[in-house]
């Protein structure tokens, strides 16, 4: 279904902003990308704002993380050309936060035009696509006008595509309300619709102009899907921090409960790891695919059991133990790391096994058609050495794969 609903800005200026982003206040330089000079110890404190760069040349946008973003309009007006913006988000996101981003777009002297999709990965669709694209050409939207994206990575995704498709590409902003879209989804320009038979297989990278990952959406986020959105931290520590996954292991249990400090200083950790991955291969041509690990047994769960039935965090958290499983069954990482990465993702709540219902044939049959499959051949993402070393790679065992999918799934 779709909702259409337009809000006429009121000529006056953006209210005071605490955020130094409208302040200009003489502050240190904002955090870039890297590990350098992050004290594992050290958390961001509430109610300030940091920043991530995602560097790439005159496309280059920031990542925003705090509270009260979404409260202020000015963060988005500074990032448009013209002064009209679709608003895109789903039923259940709408209720909770579309109020505040409309009261925030009024003051700035936005005209907002907005579009309500279904909830949940099962509407991924091309029909929600056409749903977006439907209201953009309804509210004569042109090359000057702006998407905002207000969800989780399914809206995040289908709105960054009609963004990129309509006029050719017009503005685009992300507001993840989600752990998942935050450290993840909404930075690096990956967008898409699902087939009914592969996942994200058509879509476009379309990099956004700003991202603003308001904690305050966190609060009204359920359990069960702030945890899915761990399975994507626990990733970035497995492919290259382990000074990340280090520290999960001991703020795990704070993690789970949502404890405003430590969610806040997860968040800004997987954003300068998916920014300073983004900035060296945007479009996937060899580093970025490490951000992969797990996704490909992953993706072959959510199809394979139906979109929506197991959240992506969830099914990416089973795939990182096969990953792990796989890569112990070649030798190439000692059983202490596949121990710790299923023991940390138990305490985070997530998945270590596929459902019941995946079989060997179903994942052998998903997996041949996935995304990372190139001239007929798997590539899979798997650990190699000590923690936090990975490889993309067809040049794998195809026995370790089988005793996998039959250790998993059974003979």
């Amino acid at each position: 279904s779709i909702h259409i609903h337009t809000i006429h800005p009121q000529a006056q200026s953006c209210h005071p902003c605490l955020c130094w982003v409208c302040l200009r206040v003489a502050r240190p330089s904002p955090t870039r990308v890297g590990h350098d000079d992050v004290a594992m110890g050290a958390m961001a404190k509430p109610n300030t704002c940091e920043h991530v760069q995602v560097s790439l040349g005159e496309r280059s946008y920031p990542i925003y993380v705090g509270r009260g973003l979404l409260r202020d309009g000015c963060h988005v007006r500074k990032h448009m050309r013209g002064n009209q913006a679709l608003l895109v988000s789903d039923a259940r996101v709408a209720k909770l936060h579309a109020r505040t981003v409309r009261k925030a777009m009024q003051e700035a002297d936005v005209k907002l035009h907005e579009v309500v999709l279904e909830a949940g990965e099962k509407h991924k669709t091309m029909d929600s696509l056409s749903a977006v694209l439907d209201a953009a050409v309804e509210a004569r939207m042109d090359r000057t006008s702006t998407v905002l994206a207000l969800g989780g990575g399914v809206v995040g995704d289908v709105a960054g595509f009609a963004a990129a498709c309509y006029a050719r590409g017009i503005g685009f902003v992300q507001m993840p309300t989600t752990v998942m879209a935050m450290v993840d989804s909404s930075v690096g320009g990956k967008t898409a619709v699902n087939h009914p038979k592969a996942k994200n297989m058509i879509g476009a990278f379309y990099q956004p102009q700003l991202v603003l990952a308001d904690l305050d959406a966190l609060d009204t986020l359920p359990e069960r899907e702030r945890n899915s959105g761990l399975a994507e931290v626990v990733k970035y520590g497995l492919i290259g921090d382990p000074e990340l996954f280090a520290w999960l292991e001991t703020h795990a249990e704070a993690l789970v409960e949502g404890q405003d400090q430590a969610m806040a200083y997860a968040v800004k950790r997987s954003c300068e790891n998916k920014a300073r991955v983004v900035a060296q291969d945007e479009q996937e041509a060899g580093v970025r695919a490490t951000l992969n690990l797990g996704h490909t047994f992953g993706h072959a769960i959510e199809a394979g059991m139906g979109y929506g039935e197991w959240l992506h965090g969830e099914a990416v958290a089973a795939g990182m133990v096969m990953a792990a499983h796989m890569s112990k069954e070649m030798g190439w990482i000692d059983s202490s790391v596949l121990e710790r990465t299923v023991e940390l993702l138990e305490r985070c709540k997530l998945p270590v096994r596929p459902p019941p219902g995946m079989t060997v044939q179903i994942f052998q049959d998903l997996m041949a058609i996935d995304k990372k499959v190139a001239n007929g051949k798997l590539r899979l993402v798997l650990l190699r050495g000590e923690l936090g070393g990975c490889v993309v790679t067809s040049d794998f065992d195809p026995k370790a794969l089988q005793n996998t999918l039959e250790h998993f799934c059974g003979a």
